[in-house]
């Protein structure tokens, strides 16, 4: 070949590449949903987050440092650590009830739910035998607490103005997280063998549907647009999110996401999505309408657990290690549209 035509043929190359910067681009910010606000460092051993929750009226977010016994009170306004408070054995879930000046955490390593006062941070009570107690939500009418009880394929219910533990509803199969639908004023649990949301009246404590999450194997992480009446069901099994109609509780659609998805968060203002991964892989979507478009993901180490302040927008991601301490990154999203 001679040079001359080698030289021709390079600037064609050159020119193909040049064509293509738009879609790399495109392919870039998709890619790219959030950007890092800030590094804060955490107390305890670099070992395994879980569960947050937010208290907005406070503007505190209680975290569940699962492998460390702990649960750390953050005040977001602040950016640091109120307190870090010890003995809270296999910490998993926690839930903030700003009306009841109440946090619950279910302590897997006691097989009970603590019962924390929110203004002297001393713990109350200690309700229980619960087999393996992972995800929390509170019913308010009733003032009710109901528990996931992963291992012991129930849903237990506490009575919050006795701090007993009043009924253990059968599942037929391994609960996954817990939520309150406004809505309906029910309770719904992923079911993990049966592939299914079962809904519960928190008053009678029945259950009063059982709905297939076609397309889901094991679904686990849960979390709704109350006022969009939609469910988001991650299946841990075949990383999957399914897209429920509240109102009629059928599947609308599935969009893949990380590999074992656990915990989701949903911001109502932005209309965002959250999911969270064991892999590391946070994906994130915008609502429109009735479907989801996806804005693309990040990958984070550790990055299983995200929670969302629905009123600054901001995303918080309890990280278990970098260089061998824990850390709390608070991140906020770029806008893709």
């Amino acid at each position: 070949m001679s040079e001359v035509l080698k030289l021709v043929l390079l600037i064609l190359v050159m020119g193909l590449e040049a064509a293509r910067p738009s879609n790399a681009a495109s392919e870039n910010t998709k890619t790219v949903p959030l950007k890092k606000v800030a590094d804060i460092p955490m107390p305890g051993p670099a070992v395994r987050f879980d569960y947050q929750s937010l208290d907005a009226t406070q503007g505190r977010l209680y975290i569940s440092h699962m492998n460390a016994n702990q649960l750390v009170v953050f005040d977001t306004s602040k950016r640091e650590v109120v307190v870090n408070l010890d003995g809270f054995s296999g910490v998993h879930g926690v839930w903030a009830v700003p009306e009841l000046g109440r946090v619950y955490a279910s302590l897997t390593g006691e097989h009970k739910v603590a019962v924390v006062d929110t203004k002297t941070l001393q713990t109350l009570a200690r309700v229980g035998p619960i087999k393996y107690p992972d995800g929390i939500a509170y019913a308010p009418g009733p003032q009710r607490v109901f528990v996931s009880d992963e291992h012991g394929d129930v849903d237990a219910v506490i009575d919050t103005k006795t701090n007993s533990l009043i009924a253990s509803i059968p599942l037929g199969g391994g609960a996954g997280n817990t939520v309150y639908d406004f809505g309906s004023g029910h309770i719904l649990v992923a079911v993990h063998e049966k592939n299914e949301v079962v809904a519960i009246d928190p008053a009678s404590l029945r259950i009063i549907g059982r709905y297939p999450m076609t397309g889901i194997e094991r679904p686990h992480g849960l979390a709704l647009d109350q006022s969009g009446r939609l469910a988001f069901v991650a299946g841990e099994e075949n990383h999957r999110l399914a897209v429920v109609d509240l109102n009629t509780m059928k599947v609308l659609a599935t969009h893949p996401v990380g590999e074992d998805p656990d915990v989701l968060a949903f911001d109502p203002g932005l209309k965002r999505l959250y999911v969270s991964a064991e892999s590391g892989n946070v994906f994130v979507f915008r609502e429109d309408g009735k479907t989801l478009i996806d804005e693309g993901h990040i990958s984070i180490p550790h990055a299983h657990t995200v929670c969302v302040d629905p009123n600054t927008h901001l995303v918080y991601f309890p990280l278990e290690n970098f260089d061998g301490h824990p850390l709390l990154r608070i991140m906020e999203p770029i806008a893709t549209h």
